[in-house]
């Protein structure tokens, strides 16, 4: 009895065998971007050399987009970029040679992929963006960028603005000064040109003939 229950479980271990270890070996056909997902505006995680061995995991039964790995790193390739041996020559995989292939079906999460394979990545800290899929993401960041320009162009505006406004300050402060400066000046030559009189006066004499001549003044005989 034991040697049956051996004996089944060995069965069920070779039935189960080839299901787990499906995968097809592939070749690149020039050198392409191994990406983070399926579509090719999803990061670039490795770039494939031109001719090198990849192992197809599986691919998307919707999309000619397949999970492939390469040196020991996982990562999405277009089927486009990919060939597999069938039946003695070379075919780029597509979904009608999946099955022939023993290419499994499989779909695609951000999360579960993502938590596995790209944790240490930059780009995993924006996975709950990207698990909308990349239009949204670019489409998100492409708000973002917007408001940051508009932010930038109305913190220039009011810079030029203030600017303006300190100008047209310095301008009337300057227009014055300058009034002040001209008002001291013509002041200061207006003092000056009195003072100047003020001294000629001083320093005339008197003639003699501006003084009344009294009786017995000498200075009448003249």
């Amino acid at each position: 009895m034991k040697n049956l229950f051996v004996k089944i479980a060995a069965v069920g271990l070779l039935m189960l065998a080839p299901a787990v270890a499906q995968a097809a070996e592939g070749y690149s056909t020039t050198n392409v971007n191994m990406r983070a997902g399926p579509s090719t505006r999803y990061p670039a995680v490795a770039v494939i050399p031109a001719g090198s061995s990849v192992e197809i995991r599986g691919c998307l039964s919707d999309v000619n987009w397949c999970d492939v790995e390469f040196y020991g790193g996982r990562g999405w390739v277009s089927g486009q970029y990919v060939q597999a041996s069938y039946q003695q020559r070379r075919v780029y995989v597509g979904p009608q040679y999946y099955r022939p292939l023993g290419i499994p079906m499989i779909r695609f999460s951000v999360d579960n992929y993502w938590d596995r394979y790209y944790r240490n990545r930059d780009f995993y800290r924006d996975r709950d963006r990207w698990s909308r899929g990349p239009d949204y993401y670019y489409r998100d960041r492409d708000n973002r960028d917007r408001d940051r320009d508009r932010d930038n162009r109305d913190r220039d505006r009011n810079w030029r603005e203030r600017d303006g406004d300190r100008d047209g300050r310095d301008r009337d402060r300057d227009w014055r000064d300058d009034n002040q400066r001209d008002d001291r000046q013509r002041g200061d030559r207006q003092r000056g040109e009195r003072q100047r009189d003020d001294r000629r006066g001083d320093d005339r004499r008197p003639d003699r003939r501006d003084f009344d001549c009294r009786p017995g003044d000498p200075s009448c005989d003249e």
